[in-house]
């Protein structure tokens, strides 16, 4: 069950959410039960691109190999973000501005999919900033923590 609080037009209502069947949420607002029908949402299945080798030109020699292009990575910057892994809610920020992080160390409690995750510092480094408060509701891919 989750339970929220909302202020519209100036009137509080407390929502409470429970079960949920197929398209059907079982929710009661400000102590009255409502069950309400939420509209289902088709997913188109999106092809993920394949990353292939590419072809050799037919010109080249086959005896001389290509040397790879290398880029310059995305910590050339020093700071790099901590990107959350899946959608959920903030449970706990275990860090504060300022601190100094070993790869592996535990920074943040997400909760998602009525389980608690651990989310990890990807490099020793600093903390830069904290771009989220505990119950923040965050997406995929959102920028978390920013570690320099």
């Amino acid at each position: 069950m989750k339970e929220y609080k909302y202020t519209i037009n100036g009137n509080v209502y407390k929502v409470t959410i429970g079960d949920i069947e197929d398209n059907i949420a079982h929710v009661e607002v400000n102590g009255t039960p409502y069950n309400v029908e939420m509209e289902k949402v088709i997913k188109k299945a999106t092809p993920k691109p394949v990353a292939r080798p590419a072809a050799p030109a037919a010109s080249a020699p086959v005896s001389a190999p290509t040397a790879p292009v290398a880029k310059p990575a995305a910590a050339s910057t020093g700071k790099s973000g901590v990107k959350s892994p899946l959608p959920g809610v903030i449970l706990d920020i275990k860090v504060n501005v300022g601190d100094t992080v070993k790869r592996g160390q535990t920074i943040i409690i997400l909760e998602a999919m009525k389980m608690e995750n651990n989310i990890n510092a990807d490099k020793d480094g600093k903390i830069a900033a904290i771009n989220v408060s505990k119950g923040d509701s965050v997406l995929e891919g959102t920028d978390l923590i920013i570690i320099e």
